[in-house]
C-alpha cells in the first residue's frame, strides 16, 4: 500500500512532511513528540476515529481516545502493544453531563490535549438504534441527531481550548461529511443538517471567535463513502458507483 502525496505539514502540525513512500508508516517520524492528541468516537477497530490515532501516534503524539464503551480500551491496548503512547477514555459528549466526564477524566489523568479529532457522530455501539427521517421526523429524533453529531464536537473542542490557549498553540481537525455539505442521503436530515453545521462551527473556530489570534486552527474534512465495520449495504453499493469503483479504505481517508 503506498502513501498518498500530501503538502507539507497538511496535518497542521510543524515538522511534519508526508513524503512518497511503499508503506503508510515511512512518513517523516516525531513530529507530534511532546504534544497529546484527544481523538473522539475512536472505539471501533475500522474506524476514522482509531486510523487518526494511530497516525497521531506514529508521528510521536501521546493518544488520548475516547469512545461509548469499553472497546476504546482495547484500542488503546493495541496502540500501546505497537509501542505508541496510548490511554482510553469512556465517556459521551452529546451532553454537558457526559462532556463534564470527558474533562473530570483529563484532569485526573493529568492530560492536556493541544491536538484534537473532532469524529463527530456516526453509529456508536450500544445505541438502540441509528436515527433516521425525512422532515416528518419527531422532535427528539432530531434532537437526537444533532446532539450526536454536532453538540458531541462543541464540547470536545469546549473541553481542550483552554488547553490549547495555554500553549499558544493548537490544532483541531473536525470531520464532517459530504452529506449535508455538498449533497444528502434521503431520509437522514438532522444528520445532513448537523454535518453542515460542523462545517459553521470550524470556521468560527477558525475566524469569528478569534482562536487564531491564540495559534490555535481548525479545519474540517469532508468524507465521502469510507469502508468502515458500520457501513451499511445500501453505503457500500453507492460507494461502487464512484470513479474509484469502490469505498476508501479508513487508512486511506486519515492520510
Amino acid at each position: 500500500m503506498q502513501c498518498a502525496h500530501a503538502p507539507e505539514n497538511s496535518a497542521g502540525i510543524p515538522g511534519i512532511r508526508w513524503v512518497p513512500a511503499t508503506n503508510c508508516r515511512s512518513y517523516a517520524p516525531g513530529g507530534g513528540v511532546g504534544r497529546t492528541a484527544l481523538v473522539t468516537r475512536a472505539g471501533s477497530a475500522t474506524g476514522i476515529g482509531f486510523a487518526a490515532a494511530r497516525m497521531l501516534g506514529e508521528l510521536g503524539a501521546r493518544v488520548i481516545l475516547t469512545g461509548t464503551t469499553a472497546r476504546v480500551f482495547d484500542r488503546a491496548e493495541e496502540l500501546t502493544a505497537d509501542g505508541l503512547d496510548a490511554v482510553g477514555i469512556v465517556c459521551t459528549r452529546d451532553s454537558a453531563a457526559g462532556a463534564a466526564g470527558l474533562e473530570a477524566a483529563l484532569t485526573a489523568g493529568g492530560h492536556k490535549p493541544t491536538i484534537l479529532v473532532n469524529n463527530a457522530g456516526t453509529v456508536a455501539v450500544g445505541d438502540a438504534k441509528m436515527g433516521h427521517g425525512d422532515i416528518l421526523t419527531s422532535p427528539a429524533e432530531w434532537d437526537r441527531g444533532l446532539a450526536s453529531n454536532l453538540s458531541t464536537a462543541f464540547h470536545a473542542t469546549r473541553a481542550v481550548t483552554s488547553f490549547m490557549r495555554a500553549a499558544g498553540w493548537g490544532r483541531i481537525v473536525t470531520v464532517s461529511s459530504v452529506s449535508g455539505t455538498i449533497m444528502a442521503s434521503r431520509g437522514d436530515v438532522a444528520y445532513a443538517a448537523a454535518k453542515a453545521r460542523l462545517v459553521g462551527l470550524t470556521r468560527a473556530l477558525d475566524l469569528a471567535v478569534n482562536e487564531a489570534g491564540a495559534g490555535i486552527t481548525s479545519n474540517a474534512v469532508a468524507p465521502g463513502w469510507i469502508a468502515t465495520g458500520s457501513q451499511l449495504t445500501s453505503e457500500a453499493l453507492a460507494g461502487a458507483l464512484v470513479p474509484a469503483g469502490r469505498s476508501r479504505f479508513t487508512g486511506q481517508s486519515v492520510r
